[in-house]
Protein backbone atom coordinates (compact mmCIF):
# COMPACT_ATOMS: atom_id res chain seq x y z
CA UNK A 1 0.00 0.00 0.00
CA UNK A 2 1.43 3.34 -1.11
CA UNK A 3 1.09 6.24 1.31
CA UNK A 4 1.52 9.94 0.66
CA UNK A 5 3.74 11.84 3.07
CA UNK A 6 5.68 9.93 5.72
CA UNK A 7 7.74 11.85 8.27
CA UNK A 8 10.71 10.10 9.88
CA UNK A 9 12.28 11.88 12.86
CA UNK A 10 15.71 10.80 14.07
CA UNK A 11 16.30 9.63 10.51
CA UNK A 12 20.12 9.70 10.75
CA UNK A 13 20.28 7.25 13.66
CA UNK A 14 20.79 3.50 13.67
CA UNK A 15 17.11 2.59 13.42
CA UNK A 16 16.37 5.35 10.93
CA UNK A 17 19.16 4.12 8.69
CA UNK A 18 17.83 0.55 8.86
CA UNK A 19 14.25 1.47 7.88
CA UNK A 20 14.79 4.41 5.52
CA UNK A 21 14.67 2.46 2.25
CA UNK A 22 11.60 0.47 3.30
CA UNK A 23 9.71 3.66 4.17
CA UNK A 24 10.81 5.33 0.94
CA UNK A 25 9.27 2.48 -1.05
CA UNK A 26 5.91 3.14 0.60
CA UNK A 27 5.79 6.93 0.32
CA UNK A 28 5.25 9.45 -2.41
CA UNK A 29 7.16 11.84 -0.13
CA UNK A 30 9.50 10.84 2.69
CA UNK A 31 10.54 13.68 5.01
CA UNK A 32 13.76 12.89 6.88
CA UNK A 33 14.20 15.07 9.97
CA UNK A 34 17.28 15.01 12.19
CA UNK A 35 19.69 17.39 13.89
CA UNK A 36 22.52 15.72 11.95
CA UNK A 37 23.09 16.66 8.30
CA UNK A 38 21.74 14.20 5.72
CA UNK A 39 21.52 13.98 1.94
CA UNK A 40 18.43 12.99 -0.01
CA UNK A 41 18.91 9.68 -1.83
CA UNK A 42 16.05 10.10 -4.31
CA UNK A 43 13.48 12.56 -5.55
CA UNK A 44 11.02 11.07 -3.04
CA UNK A 45 13.11 12.22 -0.07
CA UNK A 46 13.18 15.63 1.56
CA UNK A 47 15.76 16.38 4.26
CA UNK A 48 15.09 18.78 7.13
CA UNK A 49 17.90 19.56 9.57
CA UNK A 50 16.28 20.56 12.85
CA UNK A 51 16.78 20.23 16.58
CA UNK A 52 13.19 18.91 16.82
CA UNK A 53 12.86 20.58 20.21
CA UNK A 54 9.56 22.40 20.06
CA UNK A 55 5.90 22.04 19.18
CA UNK A 56 5.99 24.75 16.52
CA UNK A 57 8.83 22.98 14.72
CA UNK A 58 6.97 19.68 14.78
CA UNK A 59 3.79 21.29 13.50
CA UNK A 60 5.66 22.68 10.54
CA UNK A 61 7.38 19.41 9.74
CA UNK A 62 4.47 16.97 10.02
CA UNK A 63 1.60 19.03 8.63
CA UNK A 64 -0.13 17.02 5.90
CA UNK A 65 1.53 13.71 6.81
CA UNK A 66 -0.23 10.37 6.62
CA UNK A 67 2.10 8.79 9.19
CA UNK A 68 4.82 10.04 11.52
CA UNK A 69 7.54 7.58 12.52
CA UNK A 70 9.15 9.12 15.60
CA UNK A 71 12.63 7.86 16.47
CA UNK A 72 14.27 11.02 17.77
CA UNK A 73 15.49 10.96 21.38
CA UNK A 74 18.16 9.59 23.68
CA UNK A 75 18.71 5.87 22.97
CA UNK A 76 20.28 4.69 26.23
CA UNK A 77 20.73 5.35 29.93
CA UNK A 78 21.24 9.02 30.82
CA UNK A 79 20.32 11.44 33.61
CA UNK A 80 16.57 11.48 34.14
CA UNK A 81 16.19 15.19 33.37
CA UNK A 82 17.79 14.65 29.95
CA UNK A 83 15.61 11.61 29.24
CA UNK A 84 12.44 13.45 30.19
CA UNK A 85 13.36 16.36 27.94
CA UNK A 86 14.42 14.35 24.89
CA UNK A 87 12.18 11.29 25.08
CA UNK A 88 9.04 12.25 26.97
CA UNK A 89 8.63 15.92 26.14
CA UNK A 90 9.89 15.31 22.59
CA UNK A 91 7.26 12.61 22.07
CA UNK A 92 4.61 14.87 23.56
CA UNK A 93 5.43 17.49 20.92
CA UNK A 94 4.99 14.88 18.18
CA UNK A 95 1.68 13.57 19.52
CA UNK A 96 0.30 17.05 20.10
CA UNK A 97 1.39 18.18 16.65
CA UNK A 98 -0.30 15.11 15.17
CA UNK A 99 -3.51 15.93 17.03
CA UNK A 100 -3.49 19.56 15.93
CA UNK A 101 -2.61 18.70 12.33
CA UNK A 102 -5.00 15.80 11.92
CA UNK A 103 -2.25 13.24 11.31
CA UNK A 104 -4.02 9.92 11.93
CA UNK A 105 -1.14 7.61 12.84
CA UNK A 106 2.13 7.78 14.78
CA UNK A 107 4.66 4.95 15.06
CA UNK A 108 6.97 5.32 18.05
CA UNK A 109 10.36 3.88 18.94
CA UNK A 110 9.59 1.98 22.11
CA UNK A 111 12.16 -0.19 23.85
CA UNK A 112 12.50 -3.68 25.30
CA UNK A 113 14.24 -1.98 28.23
CA UNK A 114 10.77 -1.05 29.51
CA UNK A 115 10.51 -4.63 30.81
CA UNK A 116 14.19 -5.40 31.39
CA UNK A 117 13.81 -6.47 35.03
CA UNK A 118 11.66 -9.50 34.25
CA UNK A 119 13.65 -12.76 34.53
CA UNK A 120 15.36 -14.20 31.48
CA UNK A 121 13.29 -17.39 31.77
CA UNK A 122 9.94 -15.63 31.32
CA UNK A 123 8.13 -14.99 28.03
CA UNK A 124 6.33 -11.67 27.96
CA UNK A 125 3.40 -10.26 26.08
CA UNK A 126 3.03 -6.52 25.51
CA UNK A 127 0.49 -6.00 28.30
CA UNK A 128 2.58 -6.97 31.34
CA UNK A 129 3.25 -4.10 33.79
CA UNK A 130 6.47 -2.19 33.15
CA UNK A 131 9.57 -3.31 35.03
CA UNK A 132 12.21 -0.94 33.61
CA UNK A 133 15.85 -1.88 33.86
CA UNK A 134 16.91 1.76 34.29
CA UNK A 135 15.96 5.39 33.90
CA UNK A 136 15.91 4.99 30.12
CA UNK A 137 13.26 2.29 30.49
CA UNK A 138 11.31 4.60 32.80
CA UNK A 139 11.27 7.27 30.08
CA UNK A 140 9.93 4.73 27.57
CA UNK A 141 7.19 3.70 30.00
CA UNK A 142 6.20 7.37 30.23
CA UNK A 143 6.24 7.65 26.44
CA UNK A 144 3.81 4.74 26.15
CA UNK A 145 1.57 6.27 28.82
CA UNK A 146 1.43 9.48 26.77
CA UNK A 147 0.64 7.49 23.65
CA UNK A 148 -2.23 5.67 25.37
CA UNK A 149 -3.61 9.01 26.54
CA UNK A 150 -3.64 10.41 23.01
CA UNK A 151 -5.14 7.22 21.62
CA UNK A 152 -7.87 6.98 24.25
CA UNK A 153 -8.74 10.68 24.44
CA UNK A 154 -8.17 11.96 20.91
CA UNK A 155 -8.55 8.84 18.77
CA UNK A 156 -4.99 8.85 17.48
CA UNK A 157 -3.70 5.51 16.19
CA UNK A 158 -0.34 4.92 17.90
CA UNK A 159 1.92 1.89 17.60
CA UNK A 160 4.91 1.63 19.93
CA UNK A 161 7.47 -0.84 18.61
CA UNK A 162 9.58 -2.07 21.50
CA UNK A 163 12.79 -2.44 19.55
CA UNK A 164 15.10 -5.35 20.32
CA UNK A 165 18.88 -5.34 19.98
CA UNK A 166 19.38 -3.94 16.50
CA UNK A 167 22.74 -5.26 15.27
CA UNK A 168 24.05 -6.69 12.00
CA UNK A 169 24.65 -9.94 13.91
CA UNK A 170 24.28 -11.02 17.58
CA UNK A 171 27.23 -9.83 19.63
CA UNK A 172 26.63 -11.56 22.99
CA UNK A 173 24.56 -14.27 24.68
CA UNK A 174 21.69 -11.91 25.50
CA UNK A 175 21.27 -11.19 21.81
CA UNK A 176 20.25 -14.81 21.25
CA UNK A 177 16.93 -13.64 22.73
CA UNK A 178 16.84 -9.94 21.91
CA UNK A 179 18.43 -9.65 18.44
CA UNK A 180 16.59 -7.65 15.80
CA UNK A 181 18.18 -7.95 12.39
CA UNK A 182 18.19 -4.86 10.14
CA UNK A 183 15.83 -6.44 7.61
CA UNK A 184 13.38 -7.53 10.32
CA UNK A 185 13.55 -4.01 11.79
CA UNK A 186 12.61 -2.58 8.39
CA UNK A 187 9.85 -5.14 8.03
CA UNK A 188 8.23 -4.32 11.38
CA UNK A 189 8.26 -0.57 10.79
CA UNK A 190 6.92 -0.93 7.27
CA UNK A 191 4.08 -3.10 8.57
CA UNK A 192 3.27 -0.60 11.33
CA UNK A 193 2.57 2.07 8.72
CA UNK A 194 -0.68 0.36 7.73
CA UNK A 195 -1.33 -2.30 10.41
CA UNK A 196 -5.08 -2.56 11.03
CA UNK A 197 -6.68 -1.64 14.31
CA UNK A 198 -7.35 1.45 16.32
CA UNK A 199 -6.14 3.10 19.49
CA UNK A 200 -2.81 2.18 21.07
CA UNK A 201 -0.74 -0.93 20.39
CA UNK A 202 2.53 -1.94 22.01
CA UNK A 203 4.50 -4.63 20.17
CA UNK A 204 7.95 -6.15 20.56
CA UNK A 205 10.03 -5.85 17.39
CA UNK A 206 12.37 -8.83 17.56
CA UNK A 207 13.64 -11.40 15.11
CA UNK A 208 12.29 -14.97 15.18
CA UNK A 209 14.86 -16.02 17.77
CA UNK A 210 14.32 -19.45 19.29
CA UNK A 211 15.21 -18.08 22.75
CA UNK A 212 13.35 -14.76 22.49
CA UNK A 213 11.83 -13.27 25.64
CA UNK A 214 8.79 -11.76 23.93
CA UNK A 215 5.71 -12.77 21.98
CA UNK A 216 5.79 -11.89 18.31
CA UNK A 217 3.22 -9.24 17.36
CA UNK A 218 0.34 -9.49 14.90
CA UNK A 219 1.12 -6.51 12.70
CA UNK A 220 1.19 -8.26 9.34
CA UNK A 221 4.92 -9.02 9.32
CA UNK A 222 6.64 -12.31 10.13
CA UNK A 223 10.34 -11.94 11.02
CA UNK A 224 12.80 -13.86 8.88
CA UNK A 225 15.97 -14.14 10.94
CA UNK A 226 16.88 -16.25 13.97
CA UNK A 227 19.80 -15.52 16.30
CA UNK A 228 20.17 -19.24 16.96
CA UNK A 229 22.12 -19.41 13.70
CA UNK A 230 24.93 -17.69 15.62
CA UNK A 231 24.62 -19.65 18.89
CA UNK A 232 27.90 -21.52 18.41
CA UNK A 233 29.72 -18.23 18.99
CA UNK A 234 28.45 -18.18 22.59
CA UNK A 235 29.17 -21.61 24.14
CA UNK A 236 28.34 -20.41 27.65
CA UNK A 237 25.01 -18.85 26.67
CA UNK A 238 22.91 -21.16 28.85
CA UNK A 239 24.30 -19.42 31.95
CA UNK A 240 22.45 -16.27 30.88
CA UNK A 241 19.04 -17.89 30.58
CA UNK A 242 18.41 -18.58 34.27
CA UNK A 243 15.74 -17.23 36.66
CA UNK A 244 18.18 -14.97 38.50
CA UNK A 245 19.23 -13.12 35.33
CA UNK A 246 17.14 -10.10 34.32
CA UNK A 247 16.24 -9.81 30.66
CA UNK A 248 18.11 -6.52 30.54
CA UNK A 249 21.37 -8.22 31.46
CA UNK A 250 24.04 -5.71 32.45
CA UNK A 251 21.67 -2.83 31.66
CA UNK A 252 19.73 -3.83 34.79
CA UNK A 253 22.75 -3.68 37.05
CA UNK A 254 23.08 -0.99 39.70
CA UNK A 255 26.49 0.08 38.41
CA UNK A 256 25.18 0.74 34.91
CA UNK A 257 22.40 2.97 36.20
CA UNK A 258 24.65 4.77 38.68
CA UNK A 259 27.35 5.48 36.10
CA UNK A 260 25.22 6.35 33.06
CA UNK A 261 22.26 7.84 34.87
CA UNK A 262 24.38 10.45 36.61
CA UNK A 263 23.62 9.02 40.05
CA UNK A 264 27.14 8.09 41.11
CA UNK A 265 28.19 10.26 44.04
CA UNK A 266 31.48 10.34 45.89
CA UNK A 267 31.53 10.19 49.69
Amino acid sequence: MKLGKIVLTGAAGQVGTAIRAALRERATRLVLADRAPMTAASAVEEVIQSELDGLDQMLEIIRGADVVVHLSGLPDEAPLADLLQANVLGTHHVLEAARLSGVPRVVLAGSNRLTGHYPATQTLGPDVPPRPDGLYGVSKAAVEALARLYADTFGLRVISLRIGSLEPEPADARHLATWLSPRDCAGFFAAALTAPGSGFTAAYAVSANARRFWELPSLGYTPLDNAESFAARFPDADSFFVPTMPQGGHFAGADYILDHGGLRRGL
